[in-house]
């Protein structure tokens, strides 16, 4: 009896997980953590494709997808024979230095590669499962993208293929080879481009380099661009490349970031060149700077460049609690608290006495919170103090 009953718990077990195998729901991503390369390891001694979602934390279409659509049963049936699925966070473990190299800036991006580990297509954003696979098997089999790139690296530049390419890239959010595209369309045309419409829509859409030439001359002569395109979008323009070039400093790297300092000199350098103000150059030098710090956790540097912000130019209340939310979640050490918990007193009271306007607006955007309240339950928050939200 007893070994009818052990065998008979064993089928059971046995039939269970067959069961399990045949009926499991939802697209089968490999565990937390897996690193590319290990996604591709596997492609490789299985002859499949591989499947990467590109998320973050914050990306409601992510949460869509991965909440909605990645558990349903037909999805996983069309997803699980073919490919090798991985899931990887943009911004913790290798996400930031896959996102750099994969040039991606929109999320969720899907990307197909081969078994090999060899980009064949990708797609962006949240979709309904039927449109979703529908998309992965185009992305599948569509090599568009992948024959232009090996066109263009070889050395072909006609004018019409170009603006193919920038066309087929700007749908792929390709942002960095976006600019390098736009960059041999633009060459030699730096004091021409803006009459053109279509070269100068180039430059504003796709240009985010400011060692350009184009944008070099554009910087210290933008009347003809402002001609065609208008004065705010031209300004919006140049200040958004100056900006964003600050991410091009930083490298991040199997948890280790490096600002290289060598290439912030040259940017700053830059800037004085093509007579950026002073106060715009110190906004970008020192929100560089804190950026790199609180990648760094280095709080007494973070603290330091914000004390120095706030004595060159005006903190704004919003930014004031932006800039120390972080040392009231992960700073442990005593000094950079007391420095952040001195600038919100201090402003607390200047918005008491009336010496300073509470602030009601951040650009455009009209605030509805309550500013001063904000600053109080940080430095109650600094203090150890218990704090409801």
């Amino acid at each position: 009896m007893k070994i009818r009953l052990t065998f008979v718990l064993f089928f059971t077990c046995l039939v269970l997980q067959v069961m399990g195998k045949v009926s499991s729901k939802g697209v089968a991503f490999e565990k937390e953590g897996t690193l590319f390369r290990q996604a591709v390891q596997k492609a490789l001694s299985s002859g499949k494709l591989i499947f990467l979602d590109c998320y973050t934390s914050w990306c409601g279409p992510c949460k869509m997808m991965a909440n909605t659509v990645f558990p349903q049963e037909e999805v996983g049936n069309f997803m699980n024979p073919k490919y090798v699925c991985i899931k990887i966070d943009m911004e913790k473990g290798e996400g930031p230095e896959l996102a750099k190299k994969l040039q991606i800036s929109a999320y969720p991006t899907f990307i197909i590669f081969n078994s090999g580990g060899q980009e064949i297509g990708r797609f962006l954003g949240g979709c309904k499962a039927q449109e979703f696979m529908e998309k992965v098997k185009k992305a599948s089999t569509d090599n568009t993208s992948v024959e232009m790139d090996k066109r263009f690296a070889d050395g072909e530049r006609d004018e019409a293929f170009l603006y193919s390419y920038l066309n087929t890239l700007g749908s792929a959010c390709k942002r960095t080879q976006c600019n390098v595209v736009a960059e041999a369309l633009l060459e030699g045309k730096e004091e021409t481009f803006a009459a053109d419409k279509q070269l100068s829509n180039v430059f504003m859409r796709h240009l985010n380099n400011p060692f350009c030439p184009s944008f070099i001359y554009t910087a210290k002569h933008p009347e003809a661009l402002i001609a065609s395109q208008g004065d705010t979008p031209v300004k919006m323009k140049l200040q958004s490349v100056w900006r964003d070039y600050a991410r091009e400093l930083m490298t991040e790297a199997n948890g280790t970031v490096t600002l290289d300092r060598e290439k912030m000199d040259k940017w700053l350098a830059l800037m004085d060149e093509c007579g950026v103000s002073e106060l715009e150059k110190e906004d970008l030098r020192l929100t560089t700077l804190m950026t790199y710090y609180e990648k760094m956790q280095d709080w007494d540097a973070y603290m330091e460049c914000v004390v120095e912000y706030g004595k060159r130019l005006d903190i704004s209340d919003l930014m004031l609690c932006k800039w120390c939310t972080p040392i009231v979640k992960n700073c442990k050490e005593e000094a950079p608290k007391k420095a952040a918990e001195a600038l919100l007193q201090q402003r607390v009271e200047d918005l008491e006495s009336g010496r300073r306007a509470p602030q009601t607006k951040q650009g455009n955007m009209q605030l509805s919170g309550n500013m001063k309240g904000a600053m109080e339950m940080l430095i109650d928050a600094l203090k150890g103090k218990d704090v409801k939200r």
